[in-house]
């Protein structure tokens, strides 16, 4: 290839962008779809998703007020290393202030549209391609995750966030370092499919997630879930089983998990900074190479 070829290829490169939504709660009607093709001409626009590329140009739409309307979850890639989440959830089944805990300045952000929190997660890797890992159904997960208490997915992105200075000195001031973690919650050690998924898009290195581990507790089983169940009385037994007749089962499903979270999954107190996790990875990675 020569020097124009590869300045023509590396400029295509770095004006990719791709965006997909997915509706999950709610289908669009057909009026909400017609709304949202006038954004976007190319799209492949369903009731249930939107997925468009840009070669070059941009995309007429706001991802955020997109959200706030009709959709629950958002994927964007850029060219130029960009990637983000964001994640609508009903208030009722995420209280903003415990998103609040996990948030970091342009890389774990939340906001509130009616009876909805929208958190947005994002990773810059300058100079890296923004097309790799894009698998929103994979991601997606996440969602019903933290509407059943888990909290696993907000603290893998602050830790990302913090994870991004050693690639880039410029990514926080030196204050920074003393900033302790939020709480950390049990089940790092053995993260869900969709934690997974959500670590490798926000580029989270792995010895840095091996580290936060360290403190954190094991999750409950199913079988806890039996010995707690046992202790609700029978009046609020009754309450949920009318709420599963009546079609809410999905919800109530999610009301019981968190129950059980709230009350056997209690997140450790932070008593780590910034520099002493990221230190703490350092060293890990260096004797893993010695070791090799």
């Amino acid at each position: 290839m020569t020097s124009a070829q590869e300045r023509s290829a590396d400029e295509i490169v770095s004006e990719y962008q791709y965006y997909e939504f997915a509706a999950i709660d709610r289908p669009l009607t057909e009026q909400e779809q017609a709304e949202v093709r006038a954004l976007s001409t190319w799209a492949q626009i369903t009731a249930t998703g939107f997925v468009d590329e840009y070669e070059s140009g941009d995309f007429k739409g706001d991802p955020g007020s997109l959200m706030e309307r009709f959709y629950d979850v958002h994927l964007y890639c850029s060219g130029w290393g960009t990637r983000r989440i964001m994640l609508r959830l009903p208030q009722a089944l995420l209280d903003p202030e415990l998103v609040e805990q996990y948030d970091v300045d342009d890389h774990v952000t939340f906001w509130t549209a009616q009876d909805h929190v929208i958190i947005e997660l994002t990773s810059d890797e300058e100079g890296e391609h923004g097309d790799r890992d894009k698998d929103l159904p994979a991601i997606a997960g996440i969602r019903a995750e933290l509407a059943a208490g888990d909290l696993r997915p907000l603290y893998l992105a602050w830790l990302s966030a913090y994870g991004s200075w050693e690639r880039d000195e410029d990514a926080f001031d030196y204050a920074d370092e003393e900033e302790l973690e939020p709480p950390v919650p049990a089940g790092l050690g053995a993260l869900t499919p969709s934690q997974q998924a959500l670590a490798r898009f926000l580029r989270l290195d792995a010895a840095l997630l091996d580290v936060a581990a360290q403190v954190s507790a094991a999750r409950g089983s199913q079988a806890d879930l039996g010995t707690w169940l046992s202790r609700l009385d029978a009046a609020r037994k009754d309450a949920l089983l009318a709420r599963v007749a009546e079609g809410f089962g999905d919800q109530v499903r999610l009301e019981l998990l968190r129950g059980l979270r709230d009350s056997a999954d209690v997140p450790a107190e932070p008593t780590r900074t910034v520099a002493e996790l990221l230190d703490a990875a350092a060293a890990r990675r260096h004797a893993l190479a010695r070791a090799n």
